[in-house]
């Protein structure tokens, strides 16, 4: 159809007499028809379809083992010289159009190469480290990977169990002789102690090579050796064990150092050592369970919160015990305030003394008199219905934890009788658990708490949870879920209301040695609203009073202090700033731990890196076979991978086909005009 077109354009226009000779008119004819045929083409919207391909080279990843065992128990000369082989290596595979990368443990750091790495990091994950890899070439042209390895693993799971889509090229280095050596394999205490009371401190040795022999192991502290204990170590291999009792001081952190004293000939001395961090708190806190009547839900919440160390409950039910009144920490208020008259004795009490309470709602709960307590929470009965509901978590909830796995254990529980009503939550209350009744998630509150002013308080608008516990009892052997919900929502209401104008604190109570540690702040005015802008002083004290000193300044959307790692140890810290012209401090204390886990064991496993090549279709290497390494993988014949692109393009937007067409136009203009136009 264009070229019908752009033939009648021309012969309407050259077909008549022309002042010019035949051969230039049918010249003029043909520049016409071009320039018209090609425009109604143009309008048709012709594109233009380019295809380049691309050819990536094959990669091999280079991964590094840089954990302290192998820098710790390969002969310094082998490793030196296997990592100047390993970047021979690189480079040659680099001219047999090789793509060659460096990967470490540490996997979000710079990539150094062999000669350049530092053997220093305190773990081992080799499954991390391939996966890793994997993730990162993913889409990419990846051969394999040479991993310099001595098979010690001390984190994550074994490499063996995992499936990858590359080869891998173990080359192994360590030493696989045992040794005469003895190893603090182990220490067993609890986490938390209290004040005045005793508390063992385990500890288990294992040996290489002095079966029969006795060791001393000593406890410290400060450097100060408190006890000692002289053991046999048993000929069978397995652990020995020392116990020590101590005794609880005051509160606070508190770290122990237990050591193995060396024996003549022992290969190492640096697994000897192992460090105990505990926290010694005030004596346990006293609950006060108290209920309307008898009834299946006390002695499930009781159960819970009895899973606890750091609670001690007294049990209150009219007619059954008599009430004591005491120094109590929080209430159960089990279907208190109730509809039974003479049973508030305990509700009376806790409202005096401003106990934090959590209340159960039920049947015999008086509703108007429930409403007149300020909890936070409304209940506004519609008739003498119940709904039968099961929890749902709040996801918006962050006062505390919550294991996902609870959802799940939540769907299996049975329903519990909950008021047919209408529920308002004043400001400041916040909701832990929602209603489901059936399969519909209403946004309606089964578990609130309110504990932003003077009185803590929480509210459960469930009858009959005994059968939540048993239910996950008879499934699990351990109502775990249930167990924690109680005792989280106990602890919340027993925590101390923050009134500190100058709130400073490490983001986690306990650290690692490899950990970066970081601090949070918070500042706030006379009526405790939050601000910003200040200066605060911040001073970080170890155990033998060396002090760092730091400063930072309190800006909105401020995201922490990094302080970077520290040394094992606990570490006190006060924190300081001028408000209102007043100076402003605060203080606390936490744990770096030593982890130790790299000195523990000298003995590679050549056979993890034997079963990890088996595996991946390969075979396991030495230092002095990288010649052979290096044959096997050119003799796999990797090949480039080709990559098309496909380009498309309007045609009408290629600026010089314009050009063409201006030039024709013009050449049919001057030559018309030349011979004379008419």
């Amino acid at each position: 159809m264009c070229l019908v077109v752009g033939a009648l354009y021309s012969w309407a226009l050259y077909s008549r007499k022309a002042p010019w000779s035949p051969r230039l008119n049918y010249s003029l004819a043909l520049l016409r028809f071009v320039v018209v045929s090609f425009l109604c083409f143009l309008l048709l919207g012709p594109y233009l379809k380019a295809v380049t391909n691309t050819a990536e080279k094959p990669t091999i990843v280079v991964a590094l083992d840089n954990s302290q065992s192998v820098g710790l128990y390969t002969n310094k000369n082998t490793l030196t010289k296997t990592a100047q082989e390993l970047e021979k290596l690189a480079e040659s595979l680099g001219e047999e159009n090789f793509r060659v990368e460096f990967q470490t443990l540490n996997l979000n750091t710079n990539k150094p190469k062999p000669t350049e790495t530092k053997f220093d990091n305190p773990t081992t994950n080799l499954d991390e480290l391939l996966s890793h890899v994997q993730g990162v070439y993913e889409s990419r042209n990846l051969a394999g990977v040479v991993l310099l390895s001595d098979g010690i693993i001390n984190k994550g799971k074994s490499p063996t169990y995992s499936d990858f889509n590359f080869t891998v090229y173990p080359v192994a280095v360590g030493d696989t002789v045992a040794k005469k050596d003895i190893a603090l394999s182990s220490v067993l205490y609890n986490k938390i102690a209290y004040s005045g009371n005793k508390f063992p401190v385990v500890a288990e040795i294992q040996h290489e090579g002095f079966k029969g022999n006795t060791a001393t192991v000593v406890l410290k502290e400060n450097g100060k050796i408190l006890d000692r204990k002289n053991i046999t170590l048993r000929p069978d291999g397995q652990p020995t064990r020392a116990e020590f009792t101590l005794t609880a001081t005051a509160p606070g952190k508190k770290h122990y150092e237990i050591e193995a004293l060396p024996q003549k000939g022992e290969f190492s001395t640096l697994n000897n050592t192992k460090h105990a961090y505990l926290d010694i708190i005030k004596g346990k806190l006293s609950v006060l369970i108290a209920a309307a009547a008898p009834h299946p839900d006390i002695r499930a919440i009781r159960a819970a919160i009895q899973t606890n160390d750091n609670f001690e409950t007294v049990l209150f039910i009219p007619g059954i015990t008599q009430f004591k009144p005491d120094k109590y920490d929080v209430a159960v208020l089990h279907q208190l305030p109730s509809r039974l008259s003479g049973n508030n004795e305990a509700l009376a009490y806790v409202r005096q003394k401003n106990i934090p309470a959590l209340y159960i709602v039920g049947s015999q709960t008086d509703l108007a008199a429930y409403n007149q307590l300020g909890t936070g929470l409304t209940i506004n009965r519609r008739g003498g219905q119940t709904d039968e509901v099961i929890p749902v978590l709040n996801a918006s909830f962050r006062k505390f934890q919550i294991d996902q796995t609870t959802t799940s254990a939540f769907e299996k529980y049975p329903p519990a009788d909950v008021p047919f009503a209408d529920f308002n939550v004043s400001p400041g209350t916040e909701v832990i658990l929602l209603q489901q009744v059936g399969r519909v998630k209403t946004t309606k509150p089964l578990l609130a708490a309110s504990v932003k002013n003077q009185k803590h308080n929480a509210t459960l608008l469930a009858e009959g949870i005994w059968q939540w516990r048993l239910t996950e009892g008879a499934a699990t052997e351990n109502p775990a879920h249930f167990d924690k919900l109680m005792v989280s929502t106990i602890q919340l209401l027993t925590a101390q209301q923050n009134k500190k104008r100058l709130n400073v604190y490490p983001v986690q109570d306990e650290y690692y040695v490899t950990d970066d540690i970081r601090f949070e702040a918070e500042v706030y005015n006379a009526i405790y609203e939050r601000i910003f802008g200040q200066e605060i002083n911040l001073r970080i004290t170890d155990e033998k009073n060396k002090s760092r000193t730091f400063s930072f300044n309190n800006g909105e959307g401020f995201s922490g202090l990094n302080i970077g790692n520290l040394p094992g140890g606990v570490y006190s810290y006060v924190a300081s700033t001028t408000l209102d012209g007043k100076p402003e401090q605060d203080r606390g204390q936490f744990v770096v731990q030593e982890l130790q886990l790299e000195a523990l064991n000298a003995l590679a496993d050549h056979n993890l890196l034997y079963q990890l090549a088996q595996k991946t279709n390969s075979r396991l290497y030495y230092p002095n076979q990288l010649e052979q390494l290096q044959a096997d993988i050119l003799k796999a014949d990797y090949k480039n991978i080709i990559y098309p692109n496909e380009k498309l393009e309007d045609l009408v937007n290629l600026k010089w086909l314009f050009f063409v067409l201006l030039l024709l136009v013009s050449i049919e203009w001057t030559l018309r005009k030349y011979h004379g136009s008419y």
